[in-house]
Order: structure tokens, then C-alpha cells, then sequence
């Protein structure tokens, strides 16, 4: 059992045998008692086949715990993927490093990697936002001038998102976060977005861009003008969503070094995880993200139908 962790350390101790994380793994994605993928209603009955470990009464499969999360078809160890989910929820780590510690192939860690994001886009931060919200946009893909000469893009500069992926950050004030990479940043693309995750009434504070001039109509909208360098405007600002948008480049740079536009929001959906359980325990996020590897896939085939970083 998992208990108090603290530490990769204490992870390990606390779970030394591949049994010991099949049964943790199922504690917190059944809430202790196994529930079939093919029909939740259904009577379950334990079995001794070598592969799987439950028979569905209704439909009359047979299934475990990988069946109905993220790890289904995989042939990695439990133990492993548990330690890697442990390691990735709390810090950004390169699927080389990931390889390394727990012993595969760079590119099934790559694969682990992939797959353990989906838990990241987590239900427990799917509620509007409401209060202070900061609203701000970011775009990922480096800047024009840093280019070799045969890569610069022309007329590139600004909020262009020709060669770029534009992601949009809202902060409500001591809350959570979202972030949704976008085709643009143009009025109709961003209001329908901002209207579906913020709450009517509440207060919404952005920069002096163009697609947020109508948002009055259902926010207390103030703004802060960068254009005349103006960053506060008395308690106005959009520094803390400005401060989520610097730590996601610096980390998809640092570590990453470069991401393609097709699998940009799992890596968004990676960093607001971390900000969103920033207050959480080791325990209490590596549960969360545990808990939301149930009811998702992600196969290879999926995953590399176009190039992929």
C-alpha cells in the first residue's frame, strides 16, 4: 500500500512486488472493488487465468486492470508504469531519462509518456472558473529571430501563428487553471472557449488584444495595456497566467526541445496538471493521476498517424 509517500524511495518500499501495485492500482481506480469495463453493472468474478484476473457475468469477457485504463496492451510491467506515472506527475523528465530509470526501450518511453498525459487531463479540473480570472495567450515554437536563415519565417513577429501553436491560459486568482491550444487567436475562436470554461459576472482581466473587446457583454472585463508598458493597472493584471506561460516554454525547451502542433495539448495538459495540484501531497497527485488513467486509450497507431515529437 501506498502510504504517506513522500519520495520515489518510499514508493519503492512501499510497493516492492508487481502484485503489490496491481492491487494499489485497482484500490484507487475501482475504489476497492473491481468493476468490468464491458458492462459496470455487471456481476465480476475473480479468476485464475494467467492473463486475466476477472470475468464479466454479462458479457462473459474476461479483463484486469489494464483493460479498461491506458496501459491496455501493454506488455511492460505494472510496477513500472506505476513508478514512472509517480516520477512524470511530479516533474517534466525526457522519455531518454524515463528510459533509464526504468529500464525500456527510448521509444516505449516515449510511448509510456504519451499515454500517462492522457491521465493529466484530468475530471477534477473540468469546473468553470469564476471570481478574478487572468486570461492570456502564449504561442510555442520558438522565436523567429533565434532561426538558421533558410527556417525564419517572414512577417512572423507578434501574435502570429503562422509557424507557431497558440495556447490560451485562463488563472482564476488562487484557483485553478485551463489551457487550450487553439487554430488562432481570433475573436470567434477564443470567446466561444472563454464563455464555456469562465463563469457569467465574474471578473476578467486580459491584455489590450483585439478578440477580447466584446467579453463585457458577460464578464466585468478590465484590461492592462502592454502595448504602453503598462503591466498593472491598480490590482489589474494578467501576470500569473503570463507566469504559467513562461514555465510551460522553459519546460517544453528545456526538456523537450521541440513538440509538434498534433500532441501540443497533452504537453499544455501536462504543465496545468502540475500548477493545478501544486498544493496536493506526492500521495494525493499521484492518486488523482492514477485514478484518471481509467476510461482512456491512446495507440500507437494513433499516435504516430502524422509526425510526431
Amino acid at each position: 500500500m501506498l502510504v504517506d509517500t513522500q519520495s520515489l524511495f518510499d514508493f519503492l518500499m512501499s510497493n516492492p512486488s508487481e502484485k503489490d501495485c496491481i492491487d494499489y492500482f485497482e484500490k484507487v481506480a475501482w475504489n476497492g472493488q473491481p468493476t468490468s469495463p464491458f458492462d459496470p453493472t455487471s456481476k465480476v468474478y475473480k479468476v485464475s487465468n494467467k492473463r486475466y484476473q476477472y470475468k464479466c457475468k454479462n458479457t462473459g469477457k474476461y479483463f484486469n486492470i489494464r483493460t479498461s485504463t491506458v496501459l491496455k496492451g501493454s506488455r511492460i510491467e505494472i510496477k513500472k508504469w506505476l513508478f514512472a506515472l509517480l516520477l512524470f506527475s511530479s516533474q517534466r523528465i525526457s522519455s531518454y531519462q524515463l528510459a533509464k530509470h526504468i529500464n525500456v526501450a527510448q521509444k516505449s518511453a516515449w510511448y509510456v509518456e504519451h499515454r500517462l498525459r492522457l491521465a493529466f487531463d484530468s475530471p477534477a479540473f473540468k469546473a468553470k472558473l469564476g471570481n478574478v480570472v487572468e486570461i492570456d495567450e502564449t504561442y510555442m515554437g520558438g522565436a523567429n529571430p533565434n532561426r538558421h536563415w533558410n527556417k525564419k519565417v517572414p512577417h512572423s513577429q507578434g501574435r502570429s501563428w503562422k509557424d507557431k501553436t497558440p495556447t490560451l491560459v485562463m488563472v482564476e486568482k488562487g484557483g485553478n487553471l485551463i489551457a487550450r491550444v487553439v487554430p488562432n487567436v481570433e475573436q470567434k475562436t477564443l470567446v466561444p472557449i472563454i464563455r464555456a470554461n469562465i463563469r457569467e459576472g465574474s471578473d476578467i482581466h486580459t491584455d489590450e488584444w483585439k478578440a477580447y473587446n466584446n467579453l463585457k457583454k458577460w464578464y466585468n472585463h478590465q484590461v492592462v495595456n502592454h502595448r504602453f508598458k503598462q503591466y498593472v493597472n491598480g490590482k489589474v493584471s494578467v501576470n500569473a497566467a503570463e507566469n504559467f506561460n513562461s514555465h510551460l516554454k522553459r519546460g517544453i525547451y528545456g526538456t523537450y526541445y521541440q513538440i509538434s502542433r498534433q500532441h501540443s495539448q497533452r504537453y499544455v495538459d501536462e504543465s496545468a496538471f502540475r500548477h493545478n495540484t501544486r498544493k496536493y501531497s506526492i500521495k494525493e497527485r499521484f492518486d488523482l493521476a492514477l485514478a484518471s488513467t481509467v476510461g482512456k486509450k491512446l495507440t500507437y497507431k494513433e499516435l504516430t498517424s502524422a509526425c510526431a515529437d
